[in-house]
Formats: structure tokens, C-alpha cells, sequence
């Protein structure tokens, strides 16, 4: 029999996000919203390994209070707005390597779906480890806007931003029951072989899963609105977070 594929959950943490300051560290419902990304992923039994990834030394000391693993912090080079995931990724998986934690596979969770719960993480895994072609896997959701329903402008004038469809009927004049189903990525899970790093260096490669997410899996927080629904559909008992074993982080 094979053994079971390693995988290690690098949830990422920078420091300086601008919508939502601090968000990563800002306190929901009790705890900080990293919180919950690493309680989902212990939780699910999954990985070998749960380390945060992040450029402060404050936030380090958060995940590690939750249970996370921070063997080093991100340069700030791989830490601004404009960085692509592949470069910490790719920095995160090589000096894991080198210090002779290798791993098979990686997910990334990010703290911004605090709703993704343990058993989100294990129906993902199921699907990524049972399936042989892909390369990684992708949570989805659909499309709430449809995109042949959207424009470009040029000039004065605008055009559709799909433009295929029936010549007699444009997509953009069609009920949205009458389109063809479209997904979204959302920000919940992503699974990929390591290899798609090492060897193609890219997060996903070129063959993809799609992982639907149910209800609120993949609600995403990137800005104080999405903040505030998050407090509301808690308040209202419309949506849950993971639990939480560890008390409160006391901040010195």
C-alpha cells in the first residue's frame, strides 16, 4: 500500500494589508482572524505541518499562541501588495526543504475565509488525494455577476467583455437564468502538488480541480463591508467559525 501524501498548510499572514489594517490580527468574535485558519486546519487532521507565513514578529507570536508553526518570517521583499504568491510560497517550500521538512503537496489557507471550518479542508483533500491528472485544486463558487453581462469601455463607446453568444441574441440581452454557468475563484483553500513550485514555479500548474464551496465557505473579507457582514451573519447565527481550543491572545 502507498504511503499518504504529506501535505504542509502554509496560511499567509502579511502584515501590511491597507483595506482592512491589521485584518489578519484584528479580532473576530474573540480572536484574531488568523485564528480560525489554523484552527480549521489542525483540526482537520490533513497536514503534517501547519505554518504561518508572515513578515512580523507580533503576528508570529499570535499564530504560534494558536498553534501554528512559524520557523521564520517572510522578507519583506516577498511581503507588499503587488507580490505574487509564488515567491513566498516558493521561499516557504525550498527552506522547509533545506532544513529537511520537504513535503508532497501544499494547501494555502488564508485568514480572509474565516467560515472554511475542518470538514471544508478533509472534503478538499479527499477529492485533491483521489484524483490522478491534476495538478492542484481550486475552490470555486458561482459567479454572482455574470461576466457576459459586463462591459469594456473604448473611447466613448463600450463593448461586451465576452463577446461570443448567439449573433441573434447577445448574452448581455439574456435572462441570467438563460447564460452558461460561470465560477468564480474564491479565496477558501487551494491544494497543489509541490512539484508545480519546484518544477514549473507557478502555485497551480496547468491542470485544475475545481472544489465547490458550500454556503459560506468562501466568503472572503477584504474590506470593512465584508467585515462588518461577517459580524452580522455571526451575530445572526447565519454563519459559524471554526471552534477555537485555545483561550484569547492577550496582547502585552
Amino acid at each position: 500500500m502507498a504511503s499518504r501524501p504529506t501535505m504542509v498548510a502554509l496560511i499567509p499572514a502579511r502584515a501590511g494589508s491597507k483595506r482592512v489594517p491589521g485584518k489578519n490580527v484584528r479580532s473576530l468574535a474573540g480572536h484574531p482572524l488568523m485564528a480560525y485558519a489554523i484552527a480549521s486546519a489542525i483540526e482537520s487532521g490533513v497536514f503534517s505541518a501547519v505554518i504561518v507565513s508572515t513578515d512580523s514578529e507580533s503576528s508570529a507570536e499570535i499564530a504560534r499562541h494558536y498553534g501554528a508553526e512559524v520557523p521564520f518570517l517572510r522578507p519583506s521583499d516577498y511581503a507588499g501588495d503587488l507580490s505574487p504568491d509564488i515567491e513566498w510560497v516558493e521561499y516557504t517550500l525550498r527552506l522547509l526543504k533545506e532544513q529537511g521538512r520537504a513535503y508532497d503537496a501544499f494547501s494555502i489557507l488564508r485568514p480572509t475565509s474565516p467560515f472554511r471550518n475542518a470538514a471544508t479542508v478533509r472534503r478538499a483533500w479527499k477529492q485533491f488525494s483521489e484524483h490522478e491528472v491534476i495538478d492542484s485544486l481550486r475552490a470555486i463558487e458561482r459567479c454572482g455577476q455574470h461576466p457576459g453581462k459586463m462591459w469594456v469601455l473604448r473611447g466613448t463607446v463600450m463593448a461586451p467583455l465576452l463577446p461570443n453568444g448567439p449573433e441573434d441574441r447577445p448574452w448581455h440581452s439574456m435572462p441570467y437564468q438563460a447564460l452558461p454557468p460561470v465560477y468564480v475563484q474564491n479565496a477558501s483553500l487551494e491544494m497543489a502538488w509541490s512539484r508545480v513550485v519546484f518544477e514549473g514555479r507557478t502555485i497551480s500548474g496547468k491542470i485544475i480541480a475545481p472544489f465547490m464551496t458550500e454556503g459560506v465557505e468562501g466568503f472572503d473579507i477584504n474590506d470593512p463591508w465584508d467585515w462588518w457582514i461577517a459580524e452580522e451573519m455571526i451575530r445572526r447565527g447565519e454563519a459559524k467559525l471554526p471552534a477555537v481550543s485555545k483561550p484569547p491572545f492577550k496582547i502585552h
